[in-house]
């Protein structure tokens, strides 16, 4: 998960430094809820803390909120059991595990860090999962403020979700807007593994276009799917749904429902195999809903980026995917399509397919160093020592 390998690398940039580090996390797969970590584990000079908790699944919305629960609960007693940290950081996965961040520091001492991954219950709420004004969102929305509040400092993905966040009453100089940066040592453009990948795939001779990553409602596949339905006729384009989530089984269902050869799931790769995987498309896909501008933050970008892959984005037409397609210039490297527009993603697609450019023939270097680890890391660690 990308969320994860970003604590991941904060956490040995800290312990480089010389800080004692512990992570609190859940001692269950993401993915893979039956898979099992180890309660205790000290990794690269890492203290891990790992909480059980329910495994129901991700397969209805109350399955969740049960699974989510449960580990809030355990995670607040076992909280109770650790002393004071001079600095304490929390994400946004689960939902609003920040407001059990912010309320150890005022309870134990210490300064409360909030990097804020996605929005909740901003997110529940675009999603339909939850009405605005419903109890449940009154009583959600106040555990955020709680979290915005006493925090040193908040840091925001993009400018989008920092003009969110400020709306909600958060004082502008305390949120700082810092990008997830590449994973430099992974994503770099492999054309080996590229070869690899597709041959194992049986895609040698094929023009791939690939979604990769977490398959959720706030990334919603439905014209990307029809697109692949429409050029169902084209032997030599295929689609490959590359992750995992929620949403990978309705891709497998609408192409068991027309028929598709085309279209092609594979589960989540594992991380030492990053670069291959991403190289071996002819073109990525971002995509992201209408409703979910500052609130959800599509970071597989930086990624793509990094290896120098064409993509084309789908979703609104105001967002951080758009300022960064802006600064890419020419070359049809930097495609944007909107929600619903089938056809406009047909024709980028055909055009881009019939291009005698391949992936490996594309390079952004001075934008991928903006987006790097080796920039943005240290400004991450400045903030948190300051």
């Amino acid at each position: 998960m990308a969320t994860a390998q970003q604590l991941t690398d904060l956490a040995v940039g800290l312990v480089e430094k010389g800080h004692d580090v512990t992570v609190v996390t859940s001692d269950r797969g993401y993915d893979n809820l039956s898979q099992r970590f180890p309660r205790r584990e000290t990794w690269n000079g890492i203290k891990i803390i790992r909480i059980s908790s329910l495994a129901l699944g991700k397969k209805s919305r109350w399955r969740r909120a049960v699974t989510f629960a449960s580990f809030m609960a355990n995670c607040s007693l076992r909280l109770l059991l650790l002393g004071k940290f001079d600095a304490v950081v929390a994400l946004t996965s689960p939902p609003l595990i920040s407001f059990l961040g912010s309320a150890f520091t005022r309870l134990k001492g210490g300064k409360f860090y909030f990097w804020v991954m996605d929005l909740n219950p901003d997110e529940a709420v675009a999603a339909g999962w939850l009405k605005d004004r419903s109890t449940s969102a009154k009583f959600l929305h106040r555990l955020l403020q709680y979290s915005l509040a006493h925090s040193e400092k908040v840091i925001a993905l993009d400018q989008f979700m920092k003009d969110r966040i400020v709306a909600k009453g958060t004082p502008a100089e305390k949120v700082s807007v810092l990008p997830p940066w590449a994973h430099d040592g992974n994503a770099r453009f492999d054309q080996r593994g590229r070869e690899a990948f597709r041959r194992r795939h049986q895609l040698e001779q094929s023009f791939v276009v690939m979604y990769a990553g977490n398959h959720s409602p706030c990334h919603p596949l439905d014209t990307l799917v029809e697109a692949a339905r429409r050029l169902s006729d084209r032997k030599d384009i295929v689609f490959t749904f590359v992750g995992g989530g929620s949403e990978q089984q309705r891709v497998r269902n609408f192409a068991e429902t027309y028929g598709l050869a085309n279209i092609r799931c594979i589960p989540y790769q594992p991380f030492e195999e990053l670069g291959a995987t991403l190289s071996a498309a002819d073109l990525h896909t971002v995509v992201m809903g209408d409703a979910f501008v500052g609130i959800v933050h599509p970071s597989k970008i930086y990624n793509l980026v990094s290896i120098g892959s064409p993509f084309l984005y789908v979703g609104p037409a105001e967002s951080h995917i758009t300022r960064i397609a802006a600064q890419i210039n020419g070359g049809g490297s930097a495609l944007v399509a909107r929600n619903g527009d089938v056809e406009a993603v047909v024709d980028h697609i055909l055009k881009l397919s019939n291009s005698e450019r391949r992936a490996g023939q594309y390079n952004f270097p001075e934008l991928a160093y903006s987006f790097s680890r080796k920039k943005l890391l240290p400004q991450l660690i400045e903030i948190l020592e300051s």
